[in-house]
């Protein structure tokens, strides 16, 4: 076994989670992306003992709070995590990684999926270039940019796609490869069959290829968890943070309202202790 813990999400929720199960001598990873929605907040005026802070200040509080202990952190996005009945497999795409516990602190996908995305994930759709490009090696690949990811995500692609478009619907100002085809419109649909195969845009064009990457903050967590119980748009928890698989613990704003630093901390207080107690009583 890899690791005791391993968090996906690396915001105050899945920070806090891995600060208390570290202190409850248990061996963590957090994998994440820095929470860039908390760095750009200008004022929080509503965490408990700061009247006035910028959002950057109070999230590096956090990160040099858990330097002082021995937890890993790994800058990455993953593909998916796995329940295996008695361990956790998290698909990094060319490796995979295993614990006895798994807490998700991923927040939550505030945008729409475009249409068919839904249906063809898995199928033609991916959300990791690191993951999966290299199933397209020599191929025709389409990738839709929706943050600052997408331009590393798709230079990344064109080294061993035979040909890439970026569809850029923010008509951002971007430098990618110069052999990458940029499209300035909105992608509306994906069609096709057993898998996606075409791309419809905002304003009918259509473009086929082998496949399509979405490069979005966060993935839909029933994507990102298979048979993880939803409730609406959040994952269903108990007040201990478990979710309805044996091991798997879920906090912050992936659990539900309100969308707040101080509920996060909280809950994934409560999450990290209550996975170090499940990790001491199944080991």
């Amino acid at each position: 076994m890899d690791y005791d813990l391993i968090i996906v999400g690396f915001g105050p929720a899945g920070i806090a989670a891995g600060l208390n199960a570290s202190i409850r001598k248990k061996k963590v990873l957090i994998i994440g992306k820095k929470s860039k929605a908390i760095e750009k907040s200008p004022s929080i005026k509503n965490y408990l003992g700061f009247t006035d802070i910028e959002g950057k200040d109070l999230y590096k509080k956090f990160i040099d709070h858990i330097k002082n202990y021995p937890i890993d952190i790994m800058d990455r996005k993953i593909k998916a995590v796995y329940a295996m009945g008695e361990y956790f497999s998290v698909d990094l795409g060319e490796e995979m990684i295993t614990s006895k516990a798994c807490v998700i602190a991923t927040g939550i996908d505030m945008g729409k999926s475009i249409q068919g995305e839904d249906k063809f994930f898995a199928k033609g759709i991916s959300y990791c270039a690191t993951c999966d490009a290299s199933l397209y090696k020599g191929k025709k690949v389409v990738l839709i940019g929706l943050n600052d990811e997408a331009i590393e995500e798709a230079n990344f692609i064109n080294k061993v796609a035979k040909e890439t478009i970026f569809i850029n619907p923010k008509n951002e100002d971007i430098k990618l490869d110069q052999e990458i085809k940029i499209i300035n419109k909105k992608p509306k649909e994906f069609t096709g069959d057993m898998k996606a195969s075409c791309l419809i845009l905002d304003d009918g064009e259509k473009i086929e290829a082998d496949g399509f990457f979405v490069i979005k903050n966060s993935s839909k967590p029933e994507s990102l968890v298979p048979s993880v119980k939803m409730e609406g748009n959040h994952i269903k928890v108990d007040l201990d943070m478990k979710t309805n698989i044996k091991g798997l613990f879920a906090c912050g704003d992936i659990v539900g309202r309100p969308y707040q630093i101080n509920k996060a901390v909280g809950q994934g207080q409560v999450a990290g202790l209550n996975a170090a107690s499940y990790i001491s009583k199944n080991n």
